[in-house]
């Protein structure tokens, strides 16, 4: 049933994406586009830069002699992403991966759940804040068309911040290891063996949450180097189009099209959705349909030059065994 919504979900919006781009003069977004020319590759390719600091704050996360190098988590956040982009996962099935590749190469499944966890929720608290940031841009710039589109996304955000909260103090309940309690006692004492391993995740979250300087350079250096590192990607892509905009507006519009595409995280690759967000802020912000359609191809050819091969690199560590190679062998800590 998952895969025939996931299905039915891209296919409405590849519907919409087409129709958009019919819509709004697709000769003049492919006449961009050629303009642009190899400059789009170029701008995909600059993707290689957040991935660098998003590979750099998750290893953060991870203590021990066997930390992957840098190199090795830049490899696990390209399939990570690759997946989460390009499959129909709800944007969590590159978690999944990602956990199963590191401990296939010896990394304690502790450990290895501990910092995806908290990854993932570094993150989307980040990402709120940043939407909150921009939403505050829109706000100031007194428009009426914009205060309409700050109050929707503002109430996204509204409604999303209590979860995020709930979920923060709730990591601090061993909420892992209370679950597994509860299906071993239905289990009739079957899953013991669960309940010890979800135990030392939660004491493993619970460690990586004590070492504050380390959370706090990831909000505060490493998640906004990222948005820079991706609005800059953003930026290059405008230029190569033949777009001049300041880069505060660049930062703006990747923030919030990053809001909208995972907020339909149902919808695979966010098709139509990330399309139509690329028109309804692109067009807030001072820029043509034809112009943000075009902006939102960018994003589809990224996809082809960095995503796709990120799902053959996945298939190839799967196939082969590679992924013992991301770490050494031996068992790592995050223990402060």
């Amino acid at each position: 049933m998952k895969r025939y919504l996931g299905g039915a979900a891209a296919l409405a919006g590849l519907i919409t994406a087409g129709w958009l781009v019919v819509h709004e003069n697709p000769g003049a977004v492919i006449a961009l586009m050629r303009t642009a020319g190899w400059g789009l590759s170029i701008a995909a390719i600059a993707h290689a830069l957040p991935m660098i600091a998003n590979s750099r704050d998750w290893q953060t996360l991870v203590r021990g002699a066997n930390r992957p190098s840098l190199g090795k988590m830049l490899h696990l956040v390209w399939i990570r992403e690759s997946v989460n982009s390009m499959l129909p996962v709800a944007r969590i099935g590159g978690e999944v991966v990602s956990f199963r590749l590191m401990t296939r190469s010896g990394l304690r499944p502790s450990t290895a759940a501990a910092s995806i966890i908290v990854d993932m929720q570094l993150t989307v608290i980040s990402q709120l804040v940043f939407t909150l940031a921009g939403i505050g841009y829109l706000v100031a710039q007194s428009s009426s068309n914009l205060l309409r589109l700050a109050a929707e996304l503002g109430l996204g955000a509204a409604v999303l911040a209590p979860f995020l909260i709930l979920f923060a103090l709730v990591q601090h309940a061993s909420p892992f290891e209370r679950m597994a309690r509860l299906i071993n006692s239905i289990c009739g004492g079957q899953l013991a063996a669960l309940v010890g391993q979800s135990g030392r995740i939660d004491q493993s979250i619970k460690l990586i949450w004590r070492r504050r300087g380390v959370i706090l350079r990831y909000v505060f250096f490493w998640q906004p180097a990222q948005c820079l590192l991706t609005a800059l990607e953003l930026w290059l892509a405008l230029y190569f189009l033949g777009v001049t905009v300041a880069f505060q507006k660049a930062i703006v519009l990747e923030l919030l099209i990053q809001a909208v595409s995972s907020a339909a995280f149902f919808v695979p690759g966010a098709l139509g959705v990330q399309e139509g967000g690329f028109v309804l802020i692109g067009g807030a912000l001072g820029l043509d349909p034809a112009t943000s359609l075009a902006l939102a191809g960018s994003r589809r050819i990224r996809d082809l030059i960095v995503f796709l091969p990120g799902l053959i690199a996945w298939q190839i560590a799967e196939s082969t065994g590679t992924s013992r190679g991301i770490v050494r062998s031996g068992d790592a800590s995050v223990s402060s």
